[in-house]
């Protein structure tokens, strides 16, 4: 900086303005270098699998290969029966998405609000995170009948845990000292909670949207497998029972990349909502 004291305003500017850009450029580079590598795998992945399915080298009984795949998922995309299959799968997984988050949120809130129900809680949403959700599939059932409410509950019951200690623990992670001058202030509970506990936590909520992407996908699904009679996990359970492996392998790849669009689609409003920050 000292080579740069000498400056007048103006030039300061350029140099700030080209620093800027270099930095930019480099940024810009790093991203294209990234994708490309990312397509380049993907594609030798997929060449590999073709090559190893046509050369008998794996099981294509088990494990199909690419060519033969997307020739199914082509007949289902010109036949129709695809899209309805897909329909009901992201709307369940989008329903289950929204309720684990906002539920998982609001629970968060409550604890943090009431150090006694934090303290009675505490135990209980430990031993509940370590329990496997999967295993409340036929409890729901019965609770809510084989069909859309049994499925969403899977999906909640996977999702809002999870929600709520990560959340819970950055509303705990926020920096005392900004609590110390608030209330110095004579900011109350709420006050302190509107104006520094949750907007110092909002990335952390919002970066845990892209967690329950991925958390209310195994939900959806899972839910399907015991009680759907459409949907993508249907299709994979429909697939395995009459030995079509192609039929399952190509609902995997529906399940990915819709799931990836589902991820891009958060990852977007993370950017729009934070500002184009770099989290």
């Amino acid at each position: 900086m000292k080579e740069q004291e000498g400056l007048n305003p103006s030039q300061g500017q350029d140099w700030l303005t080209q620093i800027h850009s270099q930095y930019s450029r480099k940024r810009k580079s790093l991203r294209r270098k990234v994708s490309l590598t990312q397509i380049g795998i993907l594609i030798m992945m997929f060449l590999l699998w073709e090559v190893a399915g046509r050369m008998k080298w794996i099981d294509v009984l088990l494990f199909s290969y690419p060519s033969k795949i997307f020739g199914q998922l082509g007949k289902d995309i010109a036949s129709g029966e695809i899209w309805s299959h897909l329909s009901v799968t992201v709307f369940e997984t989008v329903v289950g998405f929204l309720l684990g988050t906002i539920l998982g949120t609001l629970i968060a809130i409550l604890i943090w609000w009431s150090p006694f129900l934090s303290k009675v809680l505490d135990p209980y949403l430990v031993v509940f995170n370590s329990m496997p959700k999967v295993a409340l599939g036929p409890i729901f059932i019965v609770m809510f009948g084989a069909g859309f409410t049994a499925i969403i509950m899977t999906t909640i019951s996977i999702t809002v845990i999870i929600t709520t200690l990560v959340v819970y623990n950055s509303f705990n992670e926020v920096d005392p000292n900004y609590v110390k001058v608030v209330r110095t202030f004579g900011a109350n509970r709420k006050q302190i909670f509107r104006k520094v506990i949750f907007p110092a936590s909002f990335p952390a909520i919002v970066s845990t949207l892209k967690v329950n992407v991925g958390l209310a996908w195994i939900g959806v699904i899972v839910g399907e497998f015991l009680v759907a009679k459409e949907g993508l996990g249907y299709l994979i359970i429909y697939g395995f029972q009459v030995f079509n492996f192609t039929l399952v392998m190509s609902s995997l790849i529906v399940i990915a990349v819709v799931a990836t669009v589902m991820y891009q689609l958060v990852a977007w409003i993370e950017r729009k909502l934070m500002g184009g920050r770099e989290l």
